[in-house]
């Protein structure tokens, strides 16, 4: 068996929460554990895991309950807003000077 991931404490409290909107939602619909499985091609095992939020689960397999639930949309909202990365990208952004413009090379042979 693996070890288990290093994830922080905040990053469990995280994933717990993520699980428990996840069992809400299943609730809500009035949805069993074994339906929303089958719905989602997982065991009833890995729904539990993942409304326990356990760190070790695939993300295909919170994909899929998503999909099952008609959330699907929501899983786009994973790491939708950089705000920081935004900033940083902004603040190495050179703006660049423009080149001089060039005189037209037309009627120079003419003599005029």
């Amino acid at each position: 068996m693996s070890e288990p991931l290093p994830i922080l404490p905040k990053g469990r409290k995280i994933l717990a929460h993520l699980g428990e909107n996840i069992k809400l939602a299943r609730r809500r619909r009035r949805i069993s554990t074994q339906q929303l499985a089958e719905r989602a091609s997982i065991s009833r095992a890995t729904l539990w895991q993942i409304e326990k939020g356990t760190p070790s689960v695939a993300m295909g397999a919170y994909f899929m309950v998503l999909h099952a639930l008609g959330l699907e949309q929501d899983f786009l909202k994973l790491a939708g807003e950089d705000i920081l990365g935004r900033k940083l990208q902004d603040a190495g952004l050179l703006t660049r000077q423009r080149a001089p413009k060039r005189k037209p090379k037309g009627n120079e042979a003419d003599g005029k």
